[in-house]
């Protein structure tokens, strides 16, 4: 019976596989790691139907839903992939098991341990826009009880737009075993970018989309060079007395320092190519720190065939961000494919606008389970959120909100192979900021209060294969410009969707992972709000399908090819719904050989991304749009040494 309480909480702890050792980068594969196609990305590889950065048709990393092995973590950069082993987006079935779970999803990131025996991998990469890299990771133990993790990258990236920069990262993590139930891992992060030239973004005359630009071609100007340097630092500790108790604690420290940015705008575009003005906006130095972390107290009971697991949580979070200021010089009237050539301007700053966001959150949870019968888990927690805002000149403006957040989920098990679930939150969330082409741009945009109802099932069609389903209602505060082109709330977003996930070995040698989801997405406008709204939010596909497939041949041992398709119908592009990005297929086909190099082992990588060369726009905002790359190819050789 005890032992049932320690593996319980042992799997409550991150509700992810096991990470990889700090040197097995010759391993990855995220079509044989990932658990479902509801995202998941590890080293180079990602797939799945959603990412970081959209779930469910809204964003989990804008609305601060992020998490370091299911703790906490408000990012002001990215954690990197030196230290991050792996990314899971958890929605619906798959976010059961984690406390305050949010309506947007959760994005979930597993660090890298390192192991207890010296080592380290090489992997060196490269593509054929002209990008060329090297990365070293690795462990070195120190005793028993220590060892050291390291990572080190220098990369050369040239993109499909024809910019690029230079940049480089370290990191270190440590993992501290000093006595039975205890593990503690600080680490640290430094990525360095320089001389990242800012492509252009295209807003046109009307409503039509933009030309494609010509391949690989940067215009310029070759001066507005973005520099910045990006750190995360903290530490993720446990400690377990006992087998039913578990004290968790994360505490991260995120900056993100840009010294120099600019905003390269093509405005007034007509279709022939000719463009009313190239607008250059320039920001003085401007970082945004945030402070963030999670203590968690766990306490498991294990009733005969019955486990009651209850957390007590504190989350806290103080973010600081800095905008405005920002100069401009506007460049004229111009061509796509003209070079730049007007010399850099003496550019005049003006001060700094800044936001302060605090928030407190205390809440508890309760996660049952019945075996062979089904699960019960809700949560309740009380946020304490303070913003401070500072424009130049003018008082604080201070709002304060103490809202109570909850959530429940209960599934329950048909068979041995097949269970249903329902489930519901509420949460506070952010929103991100305002487009590049808004008068307040980069401003962050305010909280709000959303909800989510889901439902679903779970099927273990075999052993080996599972496939789970469900439908979902979400709604959200709805962003646009008002008749002055501030980015502000415009209207409600209510998404109506439903999703799936098939996940598994097909065959000894053949791996599938494959999903889609289905929206019907209605905005409903504030009676107060200005200029036509369409009844359907900016970028959002009315379905997207997503298949990933990984065949080990028997043609050459070692071998194994692989596959992606993607496709998606037209997009809502602007916010009256006159303009659309057109429907868009994509395929990616790939292979990797699994060798001996001097009795180490070696893995090349190989890719064609965007078989068929299909070219098209993404859309920046509403009515702002970047260029897509077409077909490139890519690849990589790791080597473990």
């Amino acid at each position: 019976m005890a032992r049932f309480g320690c593996v319980s909480l042992a799997l409550l702890m991150a509700g992810a596989s096991l990470p990889a050792a700090a040197q097995d980068r010759t391993e990855d594969n995220a079509v044989t790691q990932a658990e479902d196609a509801f995202g998941f990305s590890t080293g180079r590889e990602s797939i799945g139907i959603y990412s970081a950065g959209n779930a469910r048709g809204f964003s989990p990393s804008a609305a601060g839903n992020v998490r370091i092995e299911g703790l906490y973590f408000d990012p002001a950069f990215g954690l990197p992939s030196i230290i991050n082993d792996s990314t899971s987006i958890k929605v619906g079935l798959s976010a059961q098991g984690y406390p305050f779970t949010a309506p947007s999803g959760i994005v979930d990131q597993i660090l890298v341990r390192p192991a207890d025996k010296a080592g380290a991998s090489i992997l060196i990469n490269g593509d054929s826009f002209g990008s060329y890299g090297i990365e070293v990771d690795g462990s070195l133990p120190i005793n028993k009880q220590l060892s050291l993790g390291y990572g080190l990258t220098a990369n050369r990236v040239a993109f499909s737009d024809g910019t690029d920069n230079f940049n480089h990262g370290q990191g270190l993590i440590l993992r501290w075993r000093p006595a039975p139930g205890v593990e503690i891992l600080p680490f640290w992060t430094l990525n360095n970018d320089y001389n990242d030239e800012a492509g252009p973004f295209y807003v046109p005359a009307g409503k039509f989309l933009p030309p494609l630009p010509p391949r690989h071609q940067f215009d310029g100007p070759q001066w507005a060079d973005f520099r910045y340097t990006g750190t995360n630092s903290g530490v993720l500790a446990s400690y377990a007395p006992s087998n039913d108790w578990l004290v968790r604690v994360g505490a991260f420290r995120s900056v993100f320092d840009t010294k120099t940015g600019y905003t390269n705008l093509l405005l007034g575009v007509q279709p022939d190519g000719s463009v009313a003005d190239r607008l250059v906006i320039a920001d003085p130095r401007n970082k945004n720190v945030s402070l963030s972390g999670e203590l968690r107290l766990t306490h498991s009971i294990v009733d005969g065939p019955r486990l009651h697991v209850f957390h007590l949580s504190v989350r806290e979070r103080d973010a600081r961000r800095e905008y405005d200021g920002s100069d401009e010089v506007d460049l004229g009237p111009t061509r796509i494919g003209v070079a730049v050539t007007a010399p850099k301007p003496n550019f005049v700053f003006g001060p700094l606008s800044r936001d302060r966001v605090g928030q407190t959150t205390v809440g508890l949870a309760y996660d049952g389970r019945w075996k062979d019968v089904g699960e019960i888990s809700f949560g309740v927690s009380r946020a304490d959120y303070r913003k401070t805002t500072t424009f130049p000149g003018l008082a604080p403006i201070v709002s304060h909100s103490t809202p109570w957040l909850y959530n429940g989920t209960a599934a329950t098990y048909l068979s041995k192979s097949v269970s249903l679930y329902a489930g519901y939150a509420r949460g506070l969330e952010e929103s991100g900021v305002a487009p590049p082409n808004a008068a307040n741009r980069n401003q962050p945009l305010n909280a709000v209060l959303t909800q989510q109802k889901d439902a679903g099932f779970r099927w273990t069609v075999t052993g080996n294969i599972k496939l789970i389903a469900g439908v979902f209602d979400l709604r959200k505060p709805y962003f646009g410009f008002d008749a002055t082109n501030v980015y502000r709330q415009i209207g409600t977003t209510r998404v109506k969707g439903a999703e799936f996930s098939i996940s598994g070995n097909v065959t000894k040698r053949l791996n599938v992972v494959a999903g889609g989801f289905f929206l019907d997405a209605q905005v409903r406008r504030d009676p107060l709000a200005l200029g036509n709204i369409g009844p359907r939010p900016v970028g959002l596909p009315g379905h997207l399908l997503n298949l990933n497939v990984n065949w080990r041949t028997k043609l050459i041992d070692g071998l194994s090819l692989d596959a992606q398709v993607f496709e998606r119908p037209a997009v809502p592009a602007t916010t009256d719904n006159l303009v659309s990005l057109p429907p868009r297929a994509n395929v990616n086909l790939g292979g990797r050989y699994a060798f001996k190099l001097a009795n180490k082992s070696a893995t090349f990588r190989f890719q064609v991304s965007n078989v068929f060369d299909n070219r098209a726009f993404n859309i920046a905002g509403p009515g702002v749009y970047g260029a897509n790359a077409g077909r490139y190819y890519l690849g990589y050789l790791a080597i473990d040494v």
